[in-house]
């Protein structure tokens, strides 16, 4: 059954990248700035680790729901036009409620938690996934395989759910007709989802529907200006510190609370649920405000920006290829290509905060690329040639930008 299913995300990787080159340009034809470079590639970063640890989580997942189905499944549903609508609408409302409560339990908003940490708006945030939130939503959608949904069906439903959701979030596109915003997700209403604004927060949950946050009392009309971000900002572009900030947070509040009660409240109440000793300690926090609200930033010099670039575009470059043909590799090669992949994301996020240790580390990396190069490619010379030519032309940029770095 597995096997039937196609992967319309990796097929969709490059109307991804056409249409964030679109929003690109319109954001400088109305000179107005959508994109940072250290934000885009951060966001970036996160959304092709979750697809490289994806591989291995998904395949449970859908092993799970399979074994659902054969087993334990109500009814033999036939395959026709009203049973993918009826599939369609499960799969938004089981989604839906995954989504609310990610918002509402500190557990399942830490595996959501990344994909609003960016603090601007635009189709890269689309692809800022969690890496590990799959492990929790893909539970929500069970009552499908027992009803009796077919697992391909629900895997291309459940795609088509996820790459809708893409184009929503832009600042690029106002507010639609009523009839289509009454009814469906858009720009306008993901808009208030990623806004910490008070009147904002814990809204519009919806995947491709918003009429059950209509029905479910959680929908907000966009009104005023959204300020983008969560209330407490990790500070960093590490993808991997990202995904595990907020659980680190969270079991160190465990490890300091009196007694087990409140540690159980820490870890299923809402994520600003706090003991009431120490809500008597701490004072209220200020109302968060475009005039108050500091976006996190860096700055580095340009020559730097466009090392990270280059590493950054073969590193997609190489998970792309990977999602295509990670199927037909044995599970070392796997897990080896996989971590590499993942080692090159937090040596990236490093280098955008100019870590003291990421230069001995990208060193490594580096020295590694050239050493897989040849086992990989050794009946290959034309491959390994040009991999030792990139890994040399890299190490001597880095060197440089050491060299620069140190002085300054």
């Amino acid at each position: 059954m597995a096997n039937e299913t196609v992967n319309y995300i990796a097929l969709a990787i490059p109307a991804f990248f056409l249409l964030i080159g679109i929003e690109l340009l319109v954001g400088r034809l109305r000179k107005t700035p959508l994109y940072r470079f250290n934000d885009a590639v951060t966001n970036l970063n996160c959304g092709i680790g979750q697809q490289v640890i994806g591989v291995f989580i998904k395949t449970l997942n859908l092993l799970l729901y399979i074994y659902i189905y054969e087993h334990y499944r109500w009814f033999d549903i036939p395959a026709t036009w009203w049973v993918w609508l009826l599939l369609f609408v499960g799969v938004d409302f089981f989604y839906y409620w995954f989504h609310r409560l990610a918002h509402e339990i500190s557990v399942l908003w830490g595996s959501h938690v990344v994909h609003h940490q960016s603090e601007e708006y635009n189709l890269t945030v689309a692809l800022r996934q969690a890496w590990f939130q799959s492990i929790f939503s893909s539970f929500f959608y069970l009552p499908l395989a027992l009803i009796g949904f077919d697992p391909a069906a629900f895997v291309t439903i459940n795609s088509f759910q996820t790459l809708y959701q893409f184009w929503i979030h832009t600042k690029a596109i106002g507010k639609l007709p009523f009839w289509f915003e009454y009814i469906f997700n858009t720009p306008s209403h993901h808009r208030v989802h990623h806004g910490v604004n008070p009147i904002y927060i814990d809204r519009n949950h919806g995947g491709t529907l918003i009429i059950f946050d209509r029905w479910f009392g959680t929908f907000q009309a966009e009104r005023e200006e959204v300020i983008f971000g969560i209330t407490s900002q990790p500070r960093s572009w590490n993808p991997l510190w990202l995904n595990i900030d907020y659980w680190a947070t969270m079991f160190r509040n465990m490890y300091r609370a009196d007694n087990w009660s409140d540690r159980w409240h820490i870890f299923t109440n809402t994520p600003d649920w706090k003991p009431a000793a120490w809500n008597k300690q701490a004072t209220a926090p200020e109302a968060i405000t475009p005039k108050n609200f500091i976006k996190y930033d860096t700055h580095l010099p340009q020559s730097l920006n466009y090392y990270i670039l280059l590493q950054h575009l073969l590193t997609l470059t190489a998970t792309t290829l990977f999602m295509f043909y990670y199927e037909g590799l044995p599970l070392l090669p796997r897990v080896l290509a996989a971590s590499f992949v993942l080692l090159t994301l937090i040596n990236v996020g490093a280098l955008l905060e100019t870590r003291p240790w990421v230069w001995f580390a990208e060193l490594l990396r580096l020295l590694a690329t050239a050493v897989l190069s040849i086992v990989l490619f050794a009946a290959q010379p034309t491959y390994t040639i040009l991999a030792i030519i990139y890994t040399l032309i890299s190490a001597l940029w880095l060197w440089r930008e050491w060299k620069m770095t140190r002085i300054a």
